[in-house]
């Protein structure tokens, strides 16, 4: 068995050069020995567990989607609102939602509190991802880290989101 506490896991801080979107996150499977690099599910594991910290005001990422990836979320304090192909949706404190391939979305901060999610994925080998407000494609050449954002030819992930 592999046991891990959420107080001993570091945060990890991450925001856009121009500040409009922020996160902080808590890698329990990486915690507990997931390795994001390697194409063995014995390594990698077949799913990831992370917990989100979003700042009032902020969402956490561009408005985009996963080609293959699916995500579960379940939101444990604060208030915020997802953006979706329908429209947005206000989530409180219990409330669960899931996104399947193809599923544009964002999570935004509404409250006057941090905003707190769990967000468990599932890891498909070869995922990309699409951000429909500016066009762009991610592909990822072997891991998140080896990743190439293009529009036509090559840009920046932030390039027509801030």
């Amino acid at each position: 068995m592999r046991k891990v506490n959420l107080k001993d896991i570091e945060e990890l801080e991450w925001k856009s050069p121009g500040g409009k979107y922020a996160a902080s996150f808590k890698g329990i499977s990486e915690a507990l020995g997931r390795d994001p690099n390697s194409l063995d599910l014995a390594k990698r594991h077949p799913f990831d567990l992370e917990l989100t910290r979003v700042p009032p005001d902020k969402p956490n990422f561009p408005y985009h989607s996963h080609s293959a990836q699916w995500e579960l979320y379940l939101v444990i304090a604060g208030e915020g609102s997802v953006r979706h192909e329908n429209g947005t949706t206000e989530v409180v404190a219990g409330d669960a939602f899931i996104f399947g391939p193809n599923e544009s979305h964002q999570i935004t901060n509404s409250g006057e509190e941090d905003l707190l999610y769990y967000v468990i994925a599932d890891n498909p080998i070869g995922e990309s991802g699409y951000f429909p407000d500016s066009g762009k494609w991610k592909v990822n050449r072997s891991s998140s880290a080896d990743r190439v954002v293009v529009r036509g030819e090559e840009t920046g992930y932030f390039d027509g989101e801030e």
